[in-house]
């Protein structure tokens, strides 16, 4: 089939390579987002999607809407029997949606009905879910809303990181879109309503989400640490200045009060509603990230001294 593919970040890298090492497909476009402002100089960088592309001589498209009048006939003349979807990160209109002859098929990282929207791993290990998974799925005007082609499982492990486990879901969800798109092709899959029941939504984690709130109990910082690494990554307020934090480890034989430090020979601890859990990796304004016992006998942290 003639594919148009739609992604931008790395996780979407192993589901376009798959489509292109396709014997049974051709790619002839990706869309993406547009060119973006990056490192200390501001240089204008690809997308990793576009970047990709750009390695295998595709053609890139980079709409600031993909409901955009130009993008439309561009797409319109490319003729996709499919446009398969993963992260793009733009809203795709109805006269979009209508182009390719069998839709937009998504590859979405949760079991569905289960996090629909912006960020379904983030939610998952926040929710502490011993599984989740990814879907594929025909796109439609409501949000995540659309026929289910097929289902993978993956086990969330109990110190993945947002990150690890995404990591792990991009692989094997990039086999689970090329046999979608197979199936397809076909004709021997077809979609699956979602059930009504176990709708939920995953909304985009903001900065301010991210920050740990050393007054709630061990396992909710450990599980939002988690989730917030390494995007937008988690932080607390030490000696009024931010401090960027990596995921931490609640400790069953030490309490302290909340926020409260106790700097050991070896860990660093903060108190928390229940038990206290130890700092891993730290980063202060202006200083590289470095592990908590370095940090803390830099700052030479008092008795009493509490992070919030």
């Amino acid at each position: 089939m003639r594919l148009v593919f739609a992604g931008t970040p790395e996780v979407a890298l192993p589901s376009l390579r798959a489509l292109i090492d396709s014997p049974r497909h051709d790619v002839v476009a990706v869309v993406t987002r547009p060119d973006a402002p990056s490192g200390r100089g501001r240089k204008l960088e690809r997308s990793p999607v576009g970047a990709l592309a750009d390695e295998h001589g595709i053609e890139v498209l980079t709409p600031a809407k993909a409901g955009d009048p130009e993008f439309l006939d561009r797409l319109r003349a490319l003729e996709p029997d499919l446009c398969p979807v993963v992260a793009y990160g733009n809203l795709l209109p109805q006269r979009t949606l209508d182009v390719p002859k069998f839709g937009w098929v998504n590859l979405h990282f949760s079991v569905l009905p289960a996090w629909r929207g912006a960020a379904p791993v983030q939610a998952s290990v926040r929710n502490g879910d011993d599984i989740t998974g990814a879907s594929t799925f025909r796109i439609v005007k409501e949000l995540d809303a659309g026929p289910v082609f097929g289902v993978v499982t993956e086990k969330v492990r109990e110190r993945d990181t947002s990150g690890d486990l995404l990591t792990r879901l991009s692989e094997s969800g990039a086999h689970l879109l090329l046999s979608t798109v197979d199936g397809i092709e076909d004709g021997t899959l077809r979609a699956v309503d979602q059930p009504a029941d176990g709708v939920t939504y995953a909304a985009k984690i903001s900065v301010e989400d991210a920050r740990l709130d050393f007054s709630t109990p061990a396992v909710a910082i450990d599980r939002l640490a988690r989730a917030v690494t390494p995007e937008p990554g988690a932080w607390a307020e030490f000696r009024g200045e931010r401090l960027k934090l990596g995921p931490v480890t609640p400790v069953d034989d030490m309490t302290l009060p909340a926020g409260e430090i106790l700097v050991e020979r070896k860990r660093v601890l903060v108190g928390t509603a229940t038990t206290a859990v130890a700092l891993g990796e730290v980063q202060a304004q202006g200083k590289k990230r470095m592990g908590a016992t370095d940090w803390a006998r830099g700052v030479r942290i008092e008795a009493g001294e509490r992070i919030a």
